[in-house]
């Protein structure tokens, strides 16, 4: 029987074991890349370490330290680093209407003070667009029946008020108030800034609708009446 020398395998599996560790004989993936580097691109999930940079930031609502973004592109810290230099950089060189600033032990992007003029124009604008006909109708229901759901308001109003609440929502003027009794509807009531945008304590202090609603009498001349 012809004997195999034990060894001979011994030195293939520490051969390959050892290549990869040190890179010298590391398996190549397609393209010429290492196993370690490809694995390396397929969990930065974005197109390149500058595209991963720039959508996180984008995301972040505070200054984003360089150790924090590189955990999360998984690459290394001075290497991140690098990329946000240069893309703040780029940005600056470009003109671009915003930058990326280094503040308070992070990485964040803000607009440019050369655009604070338009941005302001932007927000004041913004602050200032009057409500439509069906927003204060819909608002003025909700006031007076709240909590109340859509479907309700709807019935009221006799059409769909998806639109109007969704916009209400936007403003800040109106908040959902949990689930109706029985039910699953959403109910919706006016939230404080409401208050303060019209100038009273409580919501008891808006005015009776029966000041508001034409007498019988009145009804009789617009239209005729048995």
């Amino acid at each position: 029987m012809t004997q195999v020398d034990e060894s001979e395998f011994d030195m293939d599996d520490r051969t390959l074991t050892d290549g990869v560790g040190d890179g010298a004989t590391a398996e190549r993936a397609p393209g010429g890349q290492t196993v370690d580097d490809a694995l390396l691109d397929d969990a930065l999930g974005a197109p390149s370490l500058e595209a991963a940079c720039e959508a996180v930031l984008l995301l972040a609502d505070q200054p984003m330290d360089v150790l924090g973004l590189a955990t999360i592109v998984r690459r290394p810290p001075d290497q991140v680093e690098a990329v946000v230099r240069g893309l703040s950089e780029q940005y600056e060189s470009d003109g671009r209407g915003f930058d990326l600033r280094e503040v308070a032990g992070g990485w964040r992007f803000y607009t440019r003070a050369d655009c604070a003029e338009v941005v302001s124009r932007y927000v004041v604008d913004g602050q200032q667009a009057r409500l439509t006909q069906a927003a204060l109708e819909t608002l003025a229901i909700i006031a007076y029946r709240q909590p109340i759901s859509r479907g309700r308001i709807s019935a009221v109003r006799g059409v769909n008020v998806d639109g109007v609440v969704r916009t209400l929502l936007t403003r800040g003027l109106i908040e959902e108030a949990g689930v109706e009794h029985g039910g699953h509807a959403t109910l919706l009531q006016t939230t404080p800034y409401l208050l303060e945008r019209l100038g009273i304590a409580s919501i008891s202090e808006l005015p009776p609708l029966a000041d508001h609603v034409p007498t019988y009498a009145e009804i009789g001349d617009l239209v005729d009446l048995p």
